[in-house]
């Protein structure tokens, strides 16, 4: 899949998901995609210090991900970007 194809359809998921996100105060942004398909967001606003941030990477973030670009092997959050 060609990079700009992957990054669309990762970006179309992670729209899918921001409304959930802003509801409580947060928001995301796309890292990166490295080159071994690992995908690396930001969580923003009230998300950033959430203490259940790691269920919404993994139950939320990642399979809306990994739904639209089966490929991805990880979603991560970063944080000293």
């Amino acid at each position: 899949m060609k990079d700009s194809v992957m990054i669309s359809k990762i970006e179309a998921a992670l729209e899918q998901v921001r409304p959930f996100l802003k509801a409580d105060g947060g928001d995301i942004s796309l890292v990166e995609v490295t080159d071994d398909h690992i995908v690396r967001v930001r969580l923003l606003g009230a998300c950033s210090g959430c203490s259940i941030s790691h269920l919404t990477m993994k139950a939320g973030i990642e399979e809306a991900i990994r739904n639209a670009v089966p490929e991805i092997k990880m979603v991560e959050a970063v944080t000293d970007l």
